[in-house]
């Protein structure tokens, strides 16, 4: 399995080879749309992050070897390519992988100052999101 920083980098790699944001833009879409829907079941309050402003649920599953599992859903396109996208770094990896990690793809790919202020909030909202919930898997005591 690929570490956080390997998937990162891989991300950078395909981000670098599209010069143009109009480019890199129809990317996050069609990651987005490569995503699988989340169940109705799963689009409630709890799993709704607050601070963006396209609605964005973010569901956090532990699995029994000790890996966060996330799933996400937008009902905005290009941001349920960016959750797919930021989902495709931290998915399947420790609590104390995320909580460790320096999500660097982001500044790499120059994503944050690509996106509006609302967009970038949300981005960071996400990060956050992903966080808090490593944050409490690594304090269980099976963790």
């Amino acid at each position: 399995m690929s570490t956080i920083n390997e998937i990162q980098d891989e991300v950078i790699e395909e981000f670098s080879l599209l010069d143009d944001w109009m480019d890199r833009y129809q990317l996050l879409i069609d990651m987005g749309e490569e995503q699988s829907a989340l169940p109705e079941s799963d689009k409630t309050p709890d799993n709704l992050i607050d601070g963006c402003q396209s609605r964005v649920w973010l569901v956090c599953e532990h699995t029994p070897d000790g890996l966060l599992h996330f799933r996400a859903e937008s009902d905005a396109l290009i941001v349920k390519g960016i959750v797919t996208l930021l989902l495709r770094v931290v998915n399947d990896h420790t609590p104390q992988d995320i909580l460790a990690a320096d999500l660097y793809f982001i500044r790499e790919i120059g994503l944050q100052e690509h996106l509006s202020p609302t967009r970038s909030n949300g981005l960071l909202a996400m990060v956050k999101q992903i966080r808090c919930y490593a944050l409490a898997f690594a304090s269980l005591p099976d963790a």
